[in-house]
């Protein structure tokens, strides 16, 4: 009995060791990704939180929102510069992702941060801008132009998720983590490293069929992922966005403004035809791109016609 007893304090000891050196390990991993990739743009507290924003060129305005564990580094990648040439472009980390803050887990919800993004653009003086949604991105654009559609003056989606689904992307399965005390303390102990021992396999399927470019996590904005709160918000989203999907989906119907959708017909994320039927069934005049033999990230492998994409969208935003 004595033995049982003293095998079972080892264990605990063991655990209790093991779990401060995973926490110290990623702490540290986090402050050098902190300080390789700053933040590059303004903090604009909002109620909710704090959102981080950056912005090039002059014009009309086009805001870029980013999907499922991303960042503003997304889109800076390659498509801001070639857009910023001809317009005032705005691009933002979502609540809670990247550099921006939210207060609590109820600011994953799709009106939250849709919400606390219609905040944002009032507070900069942003009138009516045309939102590029990506991924998740997509999904909280569509609920910016439903609840706040004074707000919005078009939509350009790339490769959006629109439909409730009841499965989920195998590549996120990490994420999955439904109790959120046991998410924090993963977020805090084996996160980081499960992360960089499986961020190229991720990563790898999230770009496939698409080579995965060799600096997109440093210029990409990939390194940011290597955060405990990165972890925990990115698990937060993950299992929140299926709480609003379906009533959501269920109104698009009032949508009307110009929308655009453009989707990889090999995206290995998200099911193409699943989420373009839903929105282009309520939207018959939606404007429809697919690029064969491409994945889920158009914005890095594409650029160029994503670009074209997004000034289609524009221009229909601006003239009509």
């Amino acid at each position: 009995m004595v033995w049982v007893i003293y095998s079972g304090l080892a264990l605990l000891a063991f655990l209790v060791l093991a779990a401060a050196g995973f926490w110290l390990f990623s702490n540290n991993v986090a402050q050098k990704v902190r300080e390789s990739v700053p933040p590059n743009g303004d903090m604009i507290p909002v109620k909710g939180g704090v959102i981080h924003a950056v912005e090039a060129g002059e014009g009309p305005p086009i805001v870029m929102i980013h999907g499922l564990s991303g960042n503003v580094h997304n889109f800076l990648y390659s498509c801001v510069a070639p857009l910023a040439k001809t317009h005032r472009v705005i691009v933002i980390d979502r609540p809670g992702c990247g550099y921006s803050e939210r207060d609590g887990t109820e600011q994953a919800r799709l009106p939250e941060q849709a919400r606390m993004i219609a905040e944002f653009l009032e507070t900069r003086g942003i009138e009516k801008p045309l939102l590029v949604g990506h991924s998740l991105g997509g999904a909280v654009s569509l609920a910016l132009a439903l609840d706040y559609p004074d707000q919005v003056g078009g939509l350009a989606l790339i490769s959006p998720l629109a439909a409730a689904q009841d499965g989920r992307p195998g590549v996120f399965n990490m994420l999955g983590v439904a109790n959120p005390t046991i998410r924090k303390l993963v977020s805090e102990t084996i996160a980081i490293p499960l992360s960089i021992k499986n961020g190229a396999h991720i990563v790898a399927g999230i770009f496939a069929p698409d080579d995965v470019p060799i600096d997109f996590r440093l210029q990409g904005g990939g390194l940011l992922t290597l955060q405990p709160e990165a972890f925990f918000a990115a698990s937060t989203d993950f299992n929140a966005v299926g709480l609003d999907l379906a009533s959501q989906q269920a109104r698009y119907g009032e949508l009307s403004l110009p929308i655009g959708m453009l989707y990889g017909d090999e995206d290995k994320v998200l099911d193409p035809d699943t989420h373009i039927s839903v929105v282009q069934k309520a939207c018959p005049d939606m404007e429809l791109v697919r690029l064969a033999n491409t994945g889920h990230m158009p914005i890095v492998v594409e650029t160029d016609k994503t670009v074209d994409f997004v000034l289609r969208q524009a221009l229909r935003t601006f003239s009509a």
